[in-house]
């Protein structure tokens, strides 16, 4: 793992981290775990690969990214205060990011130092999985769709919050040709 793989993995679990203290929802919050998905896409996504099963196993750590950032977007606390949306990642949130920020930097670990590499050729080839880059494409999109689906139902979430805390409008029905509200 090189010094930037190290900076970007810690990146993310902070993400998290910074938001197990309250703190309001905003443009931020949104933008600069973006960001950081983007870099790594950027980085480490030269292509998404589709020969054998590379697909399948892609689409395995797709779902279950997408699992973990909806869960952990349904476990983060959403409150309307004045008017503005405020968020807290609680313990579960945030056990879910680092469950899957983990996995994959343990994923990682093991087979750069931990003797995995051999483990994982016989694997891909008794599976069919191609190439190395199949699996760094699994682990990318993973990453990408977790921070994107975790966003989104935090998005959606704090909608209903802000919609909820609206005030009811007062009834403007007015009586036809009196000019007074009935």
């Amino acid at each position: 793992m090189t010094t930037t793989d190290w900076i970007t993995d810690l990146a993310l679990l902070l993400v998290v981290f910074r938001q197990l203290r309250e703190g309001r929802l905003d443009r931020r919050s949104y933008l600069i775990p973006l960001a950081i998905v983007a870099f790594v896409a950027n980085s480490y996504l030269d292509g998404v690969p589709t020969a054998g099963n590379d697909l399948v196993l892609i689409g395995a750590l797709v779902a279950f990214g997408a699992v973990l950032g909806v869960a952990g977007g349904v476990f983060t606390r959403i409150r309307n205060r004045g008017g503005e949306l405020f968020i807290k990642a609680g313990a579960v949130s945030a056990a879910l990011w680092v469950l899957g920020m983990g996995t994959r930097m343990a994923f990682q670990l093991w087979v750069t130092y931990g003797g995995g590499a051999a483990h994982v050729a016989r694997f891909s080839a008794d599976h069919r999985i191609t190439s190395q880059q199949a699996w760094v494409a699994a682990f990318v999109l993973m990453a990408l769709t977790e921070v994107v689906t975790r966003l989104a139902t935090i998005y959606l979430r704090g909608r209903t919050v802000s919609v909820a805390a609206l005030p009811e409008p007062a009834d403007a029905r007015v009586v036809v040709g009196t000019g007074r509200a009935s």
